[in-house]
């Protein structure tokens, strides 16, 4: 029983030094083997909603890349000096992983996880937005097959769909009566045995 109350003991001050430090969480599983406890990275890093938005904005000036100027003289002494754009970091394109990695995200579920039910789902919906816009100038350019494919998993569609499906189309249904064979009686006298 000691070994029990040990391993209690050990479990305690792990979730404990997991919900002080805001670093990790745990999964505790019991198996026939032992205890087996996962430290797993949260994947939110952020705690408010300002701290998310200027994350994500810093993920868009982030791709941009970074450059420097650098001067250099004309062939001719006349030409004088141009500038010269030299890039220390090549800009990048705009991605929805990108976006949950520069986050803080483990993986796309956790980040569409977050972007359904977070509780700062609008703010992730606006990060994934903006991307979607950015793909779709991409299809105002001369090759957009890229974008067109980055767009149809987003949800996009290139078919136009009518609007009523299957199960709202009602149709009549005209219901006739034809008379066949005897009669009906109008009443009891005129029915034969």
């Amino acid at each position: 029983m000691a070994g029990v109350t040990q391993i209690k003991k050990i479990v305690i001050l792990l979730k404990i030094f997991a919900f002080n430090n805001k670093i990790s969480y745990l999964y505790i599983c019991t198996m026939p083997i032992g205890i087996l406890i996962i430290i797993k990275m949260p994947s939110p890093a952020f705690f408010t909603a300002d701290e998310l938005a200027a994350r994500i904005k810093a993920y868009f000036s982030h791709i941009e890349g970074e450059f420097h100027l650098e001067m250099k003289p004309g062939k001719n002494p006349e030409d004088g000096t141009s500038a010269k754009k030299v890039w220390d970091r090549e800009p990048e394109p705009a991605t929805i992983t990108g976006l949950a990695l520069f986050i803080g995200f483990n993986s796309r579920d956790e980040f569409n996880d977050y972007e359904e039910n977070g509780e700062f789902a609008v703010i992730l919906k606006r990060g994934h937005l903006c991307i979607e816009a950015i793909y779709e100038k991409k299809l105002h350019q001369q090759s957009p097959t890229g974008a067109i494919f980055a767009l149809k998993s987003m949800g996009w569609s290139d078919k136009t769909e009518n609007k009523t499906g299957c199960a709202e189309v009602f149709k009549t249904l005209e219901i006739k009566i034809i008379e066949t064979g005897p009669k009906p009686a109008d009443s009891e006298k005129e029915v034969i045995l």
